[in-house]
């Protein structure tokens, strides 16, 4: 009897505990779940808490500023050009001196009126590079359409301009794009002012004549080991090219009486440099060139030559300078001056005396990409950065006083005597203007 309660006893006592342990274990699974919901809760709320946060400081947050223009100013700087958001890499005048076209990596190009050039505000039209930037600029003879280089396309692209009854332009880029041939990089573009072809130069000695539908007339290999420059000269009757080797080679495009292509025959070569040439620039009339070098020496030539009785061109004047890879030339359109780029910085020389007669310094933040004159020999114009510089020519100016004043002495007729004088009181005027101009 004793021992059955016992054993009745000892099973109640292990059912109480075995109750209590479960009651304990549910407990703690209670207050477990408890604490993983307030820590999901803790988490929860905290990342709700930085998301907000971030959404507040996304939209507080200041917009991204653009990276500072470089400030720089000259007695000779008229205007600084800067509507471009990207760094400018080419820029041309158009035939009829109106228009100056720039283009940059932003995917535009900016057409300015060189009237505007010393005005405080410069106002420009935008044409926009679709998919694409354009990486060089050439305004066509009749200044009513212009060329471009696609940069990812590698291929030329045309686009024409429409001059609408406010007197400003629409841009309509042609349908198609030129097929891709070039296999390197291409260094210039150009059209012939006689309208009758287009070149484009790359860097593996590869030059290419098209018609004006896209089609390949001709290809010439330089054989310079690479170019370094290529151009079409402004009477649109030569290519020339430049490169590793110390000369430069110009050839003939030459057609026929109606029109049609004939061939490209070898005309000339510029001899002389003992290094590679980096460039070089004709005058307006195609009657000079000018060229720089990599052994320091920036040269001028005679082409009016009769080469096709194997006369070969002239070397007029050899003017030490400092030049680097890269470094552009370009000649007054009235062959007086002659400009230099080094990295960032212009120098300007005079061709009758070899003399230099001014430098700017730090010109642009990073190095000069193209140099040109103005058709009317007024201005000088480079691009670098973001911003276009637009010098007045001085040197220009001076030159051509010197010029009427040394046939002021040998004129003999009472009538142009008269006339150089009223020419040089008009030259020296807008010299001293130019020099006393107030700066902004």
């Amino acid at each position: 009897m004793e021992f059955a309660a016992l054993t009745a006893l000892t099973v109640l006592i292990g059912m109480l505990i075995i109750l209590v342990a479960i009651a304990v274990g549910k407990q703690k699974g209670e207050i477990s779940d408890q604490l993983e919901q307030k820590e999901e809760d803790s988490v929860a709320e905290e990342s709700a808490v930085k998301a907000s946060t971030a959404k507040k400081q996304k939209q507080q947050r200041p917009r991204k500023e653009k990276a500072q223009q470089q400030t720089f100013s000259h007695p000779l700087l008229a205007s600084s050009l800067k509507s471009h958001s990207g760094n400018v890499t080419s820029l041309d005048f158009s035939s009829n001196g109106k228009y100056l076209a720039t283009c940059a990596d932003d995917r535009t190009v900016r057409i300015w009126s060189t009237k505007d050039f010393l005005d405080r505000d410069h106002k420009c039209l935008r044409a926009n590079v679709e998919l694409d930037h354009a990486t060089l600029v050439r305004f066509s003879p009749d200044s009513k359409a212009f060329i471009t280089w696609l940069a990812n396309g590698d291929t030329i692209r045309i686009f024409k301009m429409t001059k609408k009854d406010d007197g400003s332009f629409t841009f309509k880029a042609a349908p198609e794009d030129f097929p891709q041939k070039h296999k390197t990089n291409v260094i210039n573009i150009g059209i012939a002012e006689t309208g009758k072809f287009i070149m484009s130069a790359s860097t593996d000695t590869n030059i290419l004549i098209w018609d004006l539908k896209g089609e390949v007339l001709a290809s010439i290999i330089t054989n310079q080991m690479t170019n370094s420059y290529a151009a079409i000269s402004p009477c649109g009757r030569f290519v020339a090219s430049c490169g590793f080797t110390p000369d430069v080679k110009v050839w003939e495009v030459c057609f026929g009486k109606g029109g049609e292509f004939k061939e490209v025959a070898r005309a000339f070569d510029l001899k002389g440099h003992s290094a590679g040439v980096h460039s070089f620039a004709f005058s307006n009339d195609s009657r000079r060139m000018a060229t720089v070098s990599k052994d320091g020496t920036w040269r001028l030539w005679d082409t009016d030559v009769e080469y096709k009785k194997q006369q070969d061109p002239y070397l007029l004047k050899s003017v030490p300078c400092q030049s680097s890879e890269g470094s552009r030339v370009a000649l007054s359109p009235d062959a007086r001056v002659v400009a230099i780029s080094n990295s960032c910085s212009v120098a300007m020389y005079s061709t009758s005396t070899g003399q230099l007669e001014e430098e700017f310094h730090g010109v642009h933040s990073e190095e000069i990409t193209d140099l040109r004159f103005d058709i009317n020999s007024r201005y000088l114009v480079c691009s670098g950065d973001r911003a276009v510089r637009v010098f007045h020519n001085a040197p220009g100016y001076r030159a051509a006083i010197q010029d009427m004043q040394a046939m002021l002495k040998k004129a003999q007729n009472e009538g142009m005597k008269q006339r150089l004088k009223q020419q040089i009181q008009e030259a020296q005027s807008a010299l001293d203007t130019v020099l006393t101009a107030p700066k902004d």
